[in-house]
């Protein structure tokens, strides 16, 4: 079945650039598509990282930093790191797309390779990691399924000796190592492949790799791991216990040149290997020269006609060396042993007519010829394509994109950081830097001030301290705690008030200072309206309260409470304040001067007054004395007696 097909990824672009065409691989901790970089219209490899992976911050943050160390590392045998970046919230690289199929593949199709094809392989396997050894990186999981094989210039990748093999996925494992939490020992190489000291104290370095290179030879001769089982910390072990057995122990027949190699390759000493892949690469282009020019040699003995392949001993058929490509040779070295020789025969320098050998002379200008092209391209891939970084730190974005468009640079941009000097939508760090190399035309990724940073205080008030502290220095500000006061709206423990206020902006790193409530004050206050001053004084100070006393003008008895502060039922402190408000008293009413009117109209004018009228004797005389007298202030509703006769 297609798994393809179910793939929810199949068809979207990512950053608006990577349009993903398919899925090539999906191993422990990411997948691999293959997928078309519309920009510059190639077909690339896309690495996205599994979910599981991108949760863990640290493994995020190491990988990026793997990717960005990776990405300056150029070889012909690295697979090439063009960008980074995330979708969705998971991590991925942007990768060269290598047209072939991984070591592991062509072991499980053809099981085991002859010595010639194996030290091939070897060669360019370890030109990579050297390469990388050299930048001060290690690989840390070297293993047939890192190992890409493209397809020869001869055509196809069954010519094993012709192909171009890329390695990849440096740094990857040492991005989970650095994230892992545990440290029970977890190994990040795989197990079958991993040196003696990983296992025993998790150290890695240069040798580390030596050995695991080691440990694929072996498994390209003979077909099979040197160590193999059901539990990997079993296996792990038999490292750290056993020497790796020799090849020709597995497969008879092999050079006993092989056995050696593998043996230095992986002393379980790591001060007995090689110091590095470089060392080791110079003993493989040894024993690889060796091998073919004892070949050769054969051959000529046994009067064999010229071809590829010539006979090693009596079961393996070993490929004649030809000559290595520049990059590979050591410093100084010169051609193989035995290459000098071309179908048994040696060249002649001469013409049968005694002249220049004209072939010879063609052969001479093409090779001039050719190292003129090598020479040129070699000087443009590493020097003539590139250019140094401008400066942009301090640019507008629109000056720095105005820059960018009029020099053919692409821009993109990093997530802004807040600057309280820089102004907002100003540049304040670019990358690559101003002055390091890049690809001309190439991208520059800028990062933009944010402006001043700056948080609003939130509004704390009937919040617990603790979370008041959490909202607190969760917007990067400091909590203060400035005393504490009775409340009988905000519970015990919980915030009160704020300074500065709720709405005030302060930056990072500034504090607030908090009230917070001791709850209800112990002394409940009664209900006083209604009640005689004296007693609510004697009341008040038997809870230990004080009275503060406002007299007003009232229809109520004078001395009555009329109005209290705070309410009742409210709690309140010793010796806190209670304000009363006390009735004078209904306000006086004049009694007139009644005398000679006559005693029915008297009467009409006290009771309009809220007086009470009493007559005595006749009621329609006329009035002759009256009590109390006229002019006389009374309380309204007091009664007023007239006499009528």
């Amino acid at each position: 079945m297609d798994t393809t097909v179910a793939d929810t990824l199949i068809g979207t672009t990512i950053d608006g650039r990577y349009r993903i065409t398919g899925r090539v691989a999906r191993g422990g901790m990411a997948t691999v598509y293959t997928a078309t970089d519309e920009r510059l219209e190639r077909t690339v490899a896309l690495k996205i990282i599994h979910p599981s992976q991108a949760t863990n911050v640290h493994f995020v943050d190491r990988f990026t930093d793997e990717a960005k160390t990776i990405a300056r590392l150029t070889h012909p045998n690295v697979v090439a790191v063009y960008d980074q970046g995330r979708h969705q919230g998971l991590p991925y690289l942007v990768m060269e797309y290598v047209q072939g199929r991984t070591l592991r593949d062509l072991l499980t199709q053809r099981r085991r390779l002859n010595p010639v094809e194996a030290l091939a392989i070897l060669e360019q396997m370890l030109a990579a990691i050297a390469a990388a050894h050299r930048a001060g990186l290690v690989h840390r999981d070297v293993k047939p399924e890192n190992v890409l094989v493209a397809e020869a210039p001869s055509g196809g990748v069954g010519n094993l000796v012709d192909a171009v093999v890329k390695v990849a996925d440096f740094g990857l494992a040492r991005a989970v190592e650095a994230s892992s939490a545990d440290d029970s020992g977890q190994l990040m190489a795989t197990v079958a492949y991993v040196a003696p000291e990983l296992v025993t104290d998790g150290h890695a370095d240069a040798r580390t790799d030596v050995y695991s290179a080691g440990i694929v030879l072996f498994e390209m001769l003979t077909g099979r791991v040197p160590f193999d089982g059901d539990d990997p910390v079993a296996v792990a072990w038999q490292h750290v216990d056993n020497d790796v057995p020799a090849p020709s122990g597995v497969v008879k027949g092999l050079p006993s040149v092989l056995d050696d190699l593998v043996a230095r390759a992986t002393r379980r000493d790591p001060g007995a290997r090689p110091t590095d892949a470089g060392a080791l690469l110079a003993e493989v282009q040894t024993v690889r020269d060796d091998l073919g020019a004892a070949n050769v040699e054969t051959a000529l003995l046994r009067q064999v006609p010229a071809s590829r392949t010539a006979v090693a001993d009596a079961t393996t058929v070993v490929p004649a060396v030809t000559d290595r490509p520049t990059w590979a040779r050591l410093p100084g070295q010169a051609p193989a042993r035995g290459q000098e020789y071309t179908a048994g025969r040696v060249p002649r320098s001469r013409s049968r007519s005694g002249g220049v050998d004209r072939r010879k002379i063609f052969l001479s200008a093409a090779i001039a010829l050719m190292l003129i092209v090598v020479i040129g391209s070699t000087w443009w891939v590493f020097l003539g394509r590139y250019s140094d970084a401008p400066t942009m730190v301090n640019m507008t974005k629109a000056q720095a994109e105005l820059y960018a468009k009029q020099n053919g640079f692409d821009l993109f941009y990093a997530e802004g950081q807040f600057s309280e000097n820089v102004a907002k939508d100003t540049v304040v760090a670019q990358d690559p830097a101003a002055g390091e190399r890049i690809v001309r035309g190439g991208a520059i990724t800028l990062t933009l001030s944010l402006g001043k940073e700056r948080f609003a205080v939130p509004d704390l008030a009937g919040l617990e301290l603790t979370a008041a502290q959490g909202e607190l220095e969760q917007m990067g500000l400091k909590i203060k705690k400035g005393g504490h006061q009775y409340s009988d709206t905000i519970p015990e423990g919980a915030v009160i008030s704020s300074d500065p206020k709720s709405g005030t902006e302060l930056k990072r790193g500034d504090t607030v200072t908090v009230v917070t409530s001791d709850g209800k004050a112990p002394i409940q206050v009664p209900e006083l309206v209604g009640k005689n001053i004296n007693d609510v004084r004697n009341e008040l100070a038997g809870l230990g309260l004080q009275a503060q006393e406002r007299y007003k003008d009232s229809d109520q008895p004078a001395d009555t409470v009329i109005a209290q502060t705070p309410k009742p039922g409210t709690g309140a402190a010793r010796d806190d304040v209670v304000t009363l408000d006390v009735s004078k008293g209904p306000p006086l009413v004049t009694v007139p001067d009644l005398t000679n009117q006559p005693c029915r109209q008297a009467e009409a004018t006290l009771r309009g007054m809220g007086l009470n009228v009493h007559i005595d004797f006749n009621a329609d005389a006329f009035v002759r004395s009256q009590q109390p007298g006229g002019n006389t202030p009374v309380a309204p509703g007091s009664e007023v007696r007239i006499q009528c006769f």
